[in-house]
C-alpha cells in the first residue's frame, strides 16, 4: 500500500523547510528526519508514526488515535502511531508533526 500523498503534502508544509531536515522513503511510507533522526512518518498503512520523548509517551497515549508503535511484537516506547482519522483535523495533525520534529531536533546528529 502506498502512503497517502495528500497527508504527506500536509506534513511537508507543517514540517517546514529546515536545512537539517531530509525526506526519505522508508517502511512503505515517507519519513522526515532531523540530522538523521526520524521525526515523523506518513505510514503506508495510513496515519503517522511520530517520535516523541519517551518520558511523555504514556501521557500522549490518552490522545485520540494515538497508540504505541509495535515492531515485531515489541512495543517501542517513544514511538507512537496516530490513526488516519485523527490526522484529518488540521490542528491535531500540526500538533503531532511539531511534536515529532521538535523532539527529533533535540537528539544528537547521526
Amino acid at each position: 500500500m502506498a502512503y497517502d500523498e495528500k497527508l504527506a503534502t500536509r506534513v511537508r508544509e507543517l514540517a517546514g523547510d529546515r536545512p537539517d531536515m531530509t525526506q526519505v522513503r522508508m517502511f512503505g511510507g515517507l519519513a522526515w528526519l532531523i540530522n538523521g533522526n526520524m521525526a515523523v512518518v506518513v505510514r503506508g498503512k495510513g496515519g503517522l508514526l511520530v517520535r516523541v520523548d519517551p518520558a511523555d509517551h504514556d501521557d500522549l497515549l490518552a490522545e485520540d488515535g494515538a497508540d504505541t508503535m509495535v515492531m515485531r511484537g515489541r512495543p517501542m516506547r517513544g514511538w507512537l502511531t496516530v490513526t488516519a482519522p485523527a490526522c484529518d483535523d488540521p490542528a491535531t495533525l500540526a500538533t503531532w508533526v511539531h511534536r515529532g520534529v521538535d523532539y527529533a531536533a533535540t537528539l544528537p546528529p547521526k
